[in-house]
């Protein structure tokens, strides 16, 4: 497979798994990765378990009789404008792409969330594409009442 759409699978198969609740099958994604966020702050000990912690602590679930996960977040993340640079080794790449999440729960009608940017770093390890980095710019904020269990500030 093309080392293109390879890298930007892993960039949509994190918005499938977000919006499945599946926190686990996230982190899985970092597992050689740390999580930033404006103002530029690391997730603590970054790795597949501290996202999955990350995201647990943050973001509503709801059961879901359909998911393999048990669970949806009422949402699906909308991930565009993807751009791909590859290093000349082609071992390193990183990308840029927008986010839009929409939701809707019995009391939130569906709108948009949140909108904003990802900057990403990916590197070949053992022949498979991985990422070591995503950094998470909030451009636009709604009402995040349904989403976050904390403010987005803290």
């Amino acid at each position: 497979m093309d080392d293109h759409v390879e890298i930007t699978n892993l960039i949509y198969t994190y918005a499938e798994r977000i919006d499945l609740g599946d926190f686990h099958g996230v982190g899985q994604l970092f597992e050689h990765a740390e999580v930033t966020a404006e103002p530029g702050e690391a997730v603590p000990n970054a790795g597949s378990a501290a996202v999955t912690e990350m995201f647990t602590m943050w973001t509503k679930r709801y059961p879901s009789a359909v998911n393999p996960s048990g669970f949806t977040l009422n949402t699906k993340h909308v991930t565009t404008n993807v751009q791909v640079y590859l290093d000349q080794s082609g071992e390193t790449a990183r990308t840029r792409s927008y986010f839009t999440v929409f939701m809707q729960t019995d009391t939130l009608p569906l709108q948009p969330i949140i909108a904003g940017r990802y900057h990403d770093e990916f590197r070949k390890i053992d022949g498979a594409w991985w990422f070591t980095r995503r950094h998470m710019i909030t451009d636009l904020v709604g009402d995040l009442s349904e989403h976050l269990l904390l403010s987005l500030g803290g």
